[in-house]
């Protein structure tokens, strides 16, 4: 947002003076008949001194505008709105509205599909009704997705996922078999290395297949976004990385 300045222009009216005039106050000063008397060719005003400098300075009238107050500029954002990236601006403005955390979500998911394995969890907009996306499968792969209200709590039905074919199954029950580290200890491990608020957990694997959690977790001092990739065997840290866009 730029910032409009406005100035006021400045002017001094010029009456002419004649040379009578002038002629006229030169004899009455003579004579002492006059403490003081207007013109010269610049138009300011004087008294009758020895020393014409400060008299003129004395008697100068302040123009019209020199009085006024100065002209009110436009209000500007502060130095840390301004600052913030579309995608900090959007975390600023969902986080502080979510009263129902991650695993709280999960909790309400895995009430509704009994069985089910997490796979993940992830805060979604819009930022008037934010809510969290939750993903749990069962022991065949199956994935089942469960919308949770991320302010009141309240849970929609769960979706079976149409688009998984049976490799995608076989794959996905294969990852949950191998990974013996809980979502909530890899979000422990995250949130010991950085304080903030999660904003996703999910399940995956790495270039060599074995599996990993995801974890977001948004500082709000900054609305930075760090991701850490947490081995699903044994909670080691593969990569740790800052999102200040």
């Amino acid at each position: 947002m730029t910032t409009r300045r406005h100035q006021s222009v400045r002017w001094r009216s010029r009456p002419s003076v004649s040379r009578a005039l002038g002629a006229l106050c030169a004899v009455a000063a003579a004579g002492g008949l006059l403490t003081g008397c207007g013109g010269n060719d610049t138009g300011d005003s004087t008294t009758a001194s020895p020393s014409a400098e400060p008299a003129q300075a004395q008697a100068t009238s302040p123009s019209p505008t020199d009085a006024s107050p100065a002209s009110p500029t436009a209000a500007s954002p502060s130095p840390s709105e301004s600052r913030l990236t579309e995608d900090q601006a959007e975390r600023k403005e969902i986080v502080p509205k979510v009263k129902v955390g991650w695993d709280k979500a999960l909790d309400t998911t895995v009430q509704k599909v009994p069985d089910a394995k997490p796979v993940a969890v992830e805060l979604d907009g819009p930022a008037d009704k934010p809510a969290w996306k939750v993903e749990v499968a069962d022991a065949d792969g199956t994935a089942r997705t469960v919308r949770v209200d991320a302010v009141t709590g309240t849970a929609d039905e769960a979706r079976t996922d149409s688009d998984q074919d049976p490799d995608d199954k076989r794959e996905l029950a294969d990852l949950l078999k191998k990974a013996t580290v809980t979502p909530q200890q890899a979000v422990q491990t995250a949130t010991d290395r950085t304080k903030g608020t999660v904003t996703a957990v999910e399940l995956g694997d790495t270039d060599q297949g074995s599996p990993k959690w995801s974890v977001d977790v948004v500082t709000t001092d900054n609305w930075n976004k760090t991701t850490y990739d947490i081995d699903a065997t044994n909670r080691k840290i593969l990569r740790e990385h800052v999102d200040r866009d």
